[in-house]
């Protein structure tokens, strides 16, 4: 079979599934993800087995050990992705809810009731535990979903749909409710993207230069974030020790992750007793810091910034510092560089962290805390599929909720429109 023909084939057996999913009772799906549970415990050693070949596959080509890392299935994660499955079970389910009821003064009554999206295309890079994650989420919310890795973990992914599958037949749900492409043919993607009559939203997550692809090759609504270039801001009125703490945890406890902060601003006031001991913490802790001008003055171990280190998603213990004159040169700079992901301010003024909150336009805007906790678990959502800038239909992280949307109801005793 040609590999559109596939892919078309696929899209068509996810648009069935997705109308018996529809009308899925939550307990169902919940038997089904906890099979799916179990399932992946008691299948270990074969799971292990298939992950190898793709572990082997990712040494001859040279990929990072860092990425090798991200592509390991052993038992913690094998351990971890299971109990993700039995968290989301244990979620409020959002399907069905009624989102508002009014009555009109003709007497029909209107409301709104969440339904899911209907068929998803989710396209990723290297975590093979993703696939578990993301089949989860859109069991849980009523959608099918078709799964495009990486090819680097082409072997893993197959055998997870494999389990992932037999927990579906088991409890009596259909099997092409979860796809995974089953070729690493870059040719693939494209067809994917092509299912406008079957797929209703496709969501990439990866590397910015694959979500470019999907958003300039796509006939479907695209779900994204390009980069996440993530500032925090020491203001004139911050707890010092607080803002250290803060930004330390925002760069170094995980650098290589898109709500890692990648430029701190720091107000002129404080900065000369700011920055030199939290340059040092830095310094000790393998960060490179990039500074303007008047950083330098004060850490002139610093290298100079370049104006493309201000939009810069350094992904790695680099960082760009900034002294800027106010509040105002701030939030011009987050408003001219950001993009749009994540932003904290560190004061003790409650005016000035409303102003912030109010005026800079991003997923999750954050008061004395790490840009760190935008995440779905972190925020209360239990899990997410990812993180969406783009406002439309979701702003932020994606979790259940998100990956419904509202139909309108009306209920009438025979009133007609004049």
């Amino acid at each position: 079979m040609l590999i559109e023909e596939m892919i078309t084939e696929m899209g068509r057996a996810a648009k069935d599934a997705s109308r018996i999913l529809r009308k899925t009772e939550r307990e169902i799906k919940d038997s089904a993800l906890l099979a799916m549970a179990e399932r992946l415990l008691s299948e270990k050693e074969a799971i292990k087995d298939e992950n190898k070949k793709d572990l082997s596959h990712a040494r001859e080509i040279g990929l990072t050990s860092a990425m090798i890392d991200r592509l390991t299935l052993d038992d913690k994660t094998l351990n971890s992705m299971s109990d993700g499955l039995k968290e989301v079970a244990a979620l409020p389910d959002p399907v069905g809810e009624v989102a508002g009821m009014w009555k009109r003064p003709n007497g029909l009554v209107v409301g709104k009731v969440r339904i899911p999206l209907g068929v998803i295309g989710f396209i990723y890079e290297s975590r093979p535990n993703v696939t578990v994650d993301a089949a989860a989420l859109c069991l849980k919310s009523g959608n099918s979903v078709i799964l495009k890795g990486g090819s680097e973990a082409i072997h893993s992914n197959m055998i997870l749909e494999r389990i992932l599958k037999e927990a579906l037949i088991e409890t009596g749900l259909p099997e092409k409710a979860v796809q995974v492409v089953p070729t690493t043919d870059r040719d693939a993607v494209r067809a994917l993207l092509g299912l406008d009559q079957y797929l209703d939203i496709v969501i990439p997550r990866g590397g910015e230069g694959l979500i470019r692809y999907v958003v300039e090759n796509s006939r479907i609504p695209v779900l994204k974030h390009y980069k996440g270039v993530c500032h925090v801001y020491v203001d004139e009125f911050a707890d010092l020790n607080m803002a250290s703490d803060v930004c330390f945890n925002a760069k170094v406890q995980r650098p290589g992750v898109c709500n890692a902060m990648e430029t701190m601003l720091v107000h002129k006031k404080v900065a000369a007793e700011f920055l030199p001991a939290m340059g040092k913490r830095f310094l000790d802790a393998g960060v490179e810091l990039r500074g303007c001008p008047r950083t330098l003055e004060l850490l002139p171990y610093a290298k100079a910034a370049v104006e493309a280190d201000w939009p810069a998603e350094f992904l790695d213990l680099i960082l760009a510092v900034r002294v800027v004159s106010d509040m105002d040169e701030a939030l011009d700079h987050i408003e001219r560089y950001g993009s749009n992901h994540t932003e904290a301010i560190i004061t003790r003024d409650y005016d000035r962290s409303r102003r912030f909150i109010a005026e800079v336009d991003s997923s999750l805007v954050l008061v004395n805390a790490s840009t760190r906790f935008n995440d779905g678990f972190q925020l209360g959502l239990g899990a997410e599929i990812g993180i969406n800038t783009s406002k439309l239909h979701a702003f932020g992280p994606m979790g259940l909720e998100e990956l419904t949307t509202t139909k309108f109801i009306a209920y009438g005793e025979g009133q007609l429109r004049s």
